[in-house]
């Protein structure tokens, strides 16, 4: 742990015997994409950093809440983190266990040691002393501690029914091997619903997809080069309405009509509505209306029986629950302002990731808020050396 000593005497709250720990520089709450690039490019700055992560290892999520065959959806160049690019053998979409390889070669290129298992309990800006303080308590049983951090800067890296049969979330599927032959509705037509669906679909399972509203479809891929990289390629030089006509036409001769198929599309174009999702082998139903024992009722009226329901419905964050603060976040856990403008709060509170942009828009994130960070505390650090001389040279000519 760095730049960081013990506070004797706090205070507050004499009945709370939690350790006391300044850190000469921001918490980063968080070892995942996010958090480890923010760490990365604090570092770059020469910037003390302490990052504080309540699971036993770097992108919990990845490592653990996501299934087998995901790969990321984007080309790795716009994927890669800041400072550090993909290995050149890494293929243009990257598996998961490649990104989680590359996750940890990141965190031991810029020597980040998260502190794990602690789990922040508390988040709030003390007005007196213009200082965070965060409360942890250690996930590990063999530890029990409690600990409070106290710093400057905070970074934050970002169903109940009465259906019988199995209900999961996205994050704790892994393989459809054991949904072979079953019948499974997976809610939620974005990246991972697409991703799961086919996967069923490539075990001989049987799935079905909900999809609410009309969405584009669009190829990963037109004739080995991205789609997403053809599409920042035609924004630089025609204007938004024509780049929209021009992937829809690419998309109508790669994968035909799918209107057949029940996806309708929007009247507004893919990059207006900037969704970017891919097609399996499933049938597409609309909304649901309830669930019963064993069987589902649709909008349109179409039952369904059912053995499982994944439900590929996106992540929630949980800072609301810990984070006492109602400037810079909503209820539903995320910044109230919109791109570009939601990584920077007010009282030195930074957010990580949150702008609904992947991996680019994190890794931007945390080059703005280490640059901003890097500033200050390179300002604070001269103003504090320059008062020390002083002192120093008021010293030595006293005792002369």
């Amino acid at each position: 742990m760095e730049n960081m000593f013990r506070l004797m005497g706090s205070d507050e709250d004499f009945s709370d015997r939690r350790r006391s720990i300044w850190v000469n520089g921001p918490v980063i709450i968080g070892a995942g994409p996010s958090g480890l690039a923010t760490a990365a490019c604090l570092r770059d700055e020469g910037v003390p950093f302490v990052v504080l992560e309540r699971a036993e290892c770097i992108a919990s999520l990845w490592q653990k809440r996501t299934y087998d065959r995901l790969k990321l959806h984007l080309p790795k160049k716009v994927c890669q983190l800041p400072k550090m690019p993909f290995p050149e053998d890494y293929p243009e979409y990257p598996t998961k266990r490649q990104f989680i390889d590359y996750l940890e070669s990141y965190a031991t290129r810029f020597n980040i040691s998260p502190q794990f298992n602690e789990c922040v309990e508390s988040a709030r800006y003390d007005k007196t002393s213009g200082l965070w303080r965060i409360k942890t308590s250690s996930s590990s049983a063999a530890s029990g501690s409690e600990m409070e951090y106290i710093c400057r800067w905070l970074v934050i890296d970002g169903l109940t029914t009465e259906f019988n049969g199995e209900v999961i979330h996205s994050c704790e599927y892994k393989s459809g091997e054991k949904y072979r032959g079953k019948r499974v509705l997976v809610v939620g037509c974005g990246n991972s619903g697409m991703e799961v669906s086919l996967d069923l679909a490539n075990h001989d399972a049987n799935p079905s997809m909900v999809v609410r509203s009309s969405v584009h479809v669009l190829p990963r891929e037109v004739l080995g080069k991205s789609s997403f990289e053809i599409t920042m390629m035609l924004m630089k030089w025609l204007p938004l309405w024509l780049v929209d006509k021009l992937l829809l036409i690419l998309a109508w001769l790669i994968l035909g009509n799918l209107t057949k198929y029940g996806l309708k599309r929007p009247k507004m174009g893919p990059m207006e509505l900037k969704v970017k999702i891919r097609s399996g082998q499933v049938d597409i139903v609309p909304g649901i209306k309830r669930f019963s024992r064993n069987h589902v009722e649709l909008v349109d009226g179409q039952i369904l029986d059912l053995d499982a329901v994944v439900l590929a419905t996106g992540y929630r964050s949980n800072v609301p629950s810990w984070l006492q603060e109602s400037d810079m976040f909503s209820k539903n856990g995320f910044p109230k302002s919109p791109f570009p403008n939601a990584w920077k709060g007010k009282s030195g509170l930074y957010a990580a990731g949150f702008t609904r942009k992947g991996l680019a828009g994190a890794s931007a994130d945390a080059v703005n808020i280490a640059k901003d960070i890097g500033n200050v505390w390179r300002e604070e650090t001269k103003r504090v050396n320059k008062m020390r001389t002083r002192v120093g040279h008021r010293r030595c000519i006293s005792v002369a």
